[in-house]
């Protein structure tokens, strides 16, 4: 029977299905792109150390490369926002893909350092779209009760690419060079490129763009993988929902989203590359020497997949916003007390203790809460709006960090994080809703 006759929407038949195989192939469709996806962010770092010091680049040429990564997400996250609501996500998933791993692979030969900034760009566009499009589609597939968990996991498998980028940095780059980094990249992506032919299309997407007939066909056959010969409960029976155009994103309530997804985004992207990337300068000029100080960052580094994981366990545990808020506050409570600190493994210990919440965030924010807020039909270009003021920020942050650093030194920094902080907690007060457990369609 057709979707568009049965009465019944592909939102309440995918929330009944019970977890299970289909849920686990999903996700680990998703989840390995969106590891290569922090696996390149982080490899930026020892490539860019060791570009310089083989003196294929020079400093000016380094920041050049960092701001074009930045770039190209930029305007990666807002186009794929637009090319996924409208052509699909599969699409939209497998031609960022191709375009991460082609260019990877030719920035492996780069003759030269402009080249590379150019192809630099392009990966981040790449680099840009897996962050929007993949957090929305298993969005799309969880039901309500497992859905903060399971995407707060998925930002745990993001997160172990910094570690894994640093200790394959620092087995290869030294006996193959910087060029491997980009070619265990490039090989990844196409690797998942190739895997991902198997990955569904969203029917949630396909039923608000008028596919029924597609839309039917692959609930069906979902629900004969879920059920395993078993009966399943029957969906919950809810009111149409009306198919809402790209405008009324810009009319309340939608347009109060909006503003929280930006200002959400813009907060956590400056704290990460605000402070977390740069704490090895600040425990430098704090009197540790460089060995130090990238030893105790490393150390530190370890509260990103634990903060990840307590966002997981308690957005469906504690909510979303009590979650955040809380996270918020523990955040400001440490942020406070790091410019005072001097005992280096004092130091290194509330550094973890800042970089935990800092994490939670990251889990609660990139990947549970924003992609919720939405309906399915604007889902992505709302994401891809929000991210790109997200990863804009991260372009002018360098430069905030120095000057701050420079005049008030790390207390500084710390000034603009907390107030950062400050304006996530009213926003989230004031504009944010509660998702937890709740169908999509009722979000909506």
């Amino acid at each position: 029977m057709d979707q568009e006759f049965s009465g019944i929407s592909a939102g309440a038949r995918l929330d009944r299905l019970p977890i299970g195989r289909f849920h686990q192939r999903i996700r680990f469709l998703i989840g390995v792109g969106m590891f290569f996806d922090g696996f390149d962010i982080y490899i930026a770092a020892t490539v860019l150390g060791a570009t310089i010091r083989s003196g294929f680049a020079t400093l000016p040429q380094g920041a050049a490369f960092v701001s074009a990564t930045f770039l190209g997400m930029m305007l990666g996250s807002v186009v794929t926002g637009f090319l996924g609501d409208r052509l699909g996500r599969r699409f939209t998933y497998q031609t960022n893909l191709a375009i991460f791993g082609i260019a990877s692979l030719v920035a492996a030969v780069a003759p030269s350092m402009s080249i590379l900034i150019i192809l630099r760009f392009v990966m981040g566009f790449g680099l840009g779209a897996e962050n929007v499009v993949g957090y929305s589609t298993l969005t799309e597939f969880i039901p309500p009760a497992e859905r903060g968990r399971w995407l707060g996991m998925m930002a745990v498998i993001v997160v172990t690419g910094l570690p894994a980028s640093a200790f394959l940095g620092y087995a290869l780059v030294p006996l193959l060079g910087w060029r491997v980094m980009f070619v265990l990249g490039g090989i990844g992506a196409l690797f998942v490129w190739r895997l991902r032919k198997a990955l569904p299309e969203s029917p949630r997407w396909l039923q608000t763009v008028g596919r029924h007939a597609e839309a039917e066909a692959l609930l069906s056959s979902i629900e004969a993988e879920a059920s395993n010969g078993a009966p399943l409960p029957e969906p919950v029976m809810a009111p149409p929902v009306a198919v809402l155009p790209f405008s009324a994103l810009f009319s309340p309530p939608l347009l109060g989203r909006l503003v929280l997804g930006c200002v959400a985004l813009i907060v956590i992207n400056t704290l990460i590359y605000g402070f977390i990337t740069w704490l090895p300068t600040f425990m430098v000029k704090q009197g540790l020497s460089v060995a130090h100080s990238f030893g105790y960052a490393a150390l530190m580094s370890l509260g990103a997949p634990i903060g990840s994981f307590i966002g997981a366990i308690g957005a469906d545990r504690w909510g979303r916003k009590p979650t955040i808020i809380g996270a918020s506050l523990l955040a400001i409570v440490f942020g406070v007390i790091y410019p005072f600190v001097r005992d280096p493994v004092f130091l290194s210990a509330i550094g973890f203790a800042l970089t935990v919440p800092i994490y939670i965030l990251v889990a609660m924010l990139f990947a549970i809460y924003i992609p919720e807020l939405f309906p399915t039909e604007i889902r992505l270009r709302a994401a891809g709006i929000a991210n790109m003021f997200g990863r804009g920020a991260t372009i002018i942050t360098p430069f905030m960090v120095i000057s701050l650093f420079g005049n008030y030194g790390v207390g500084g920094v710390l000034v603009l994080m907390v107030g950062l902080l400050v304006a996530l907690i009213i926003a989230v007060l004031s504009l944010g809703i509660e998702t937890r457990q709740r169908r999509l369609e009722a979000i909506s």
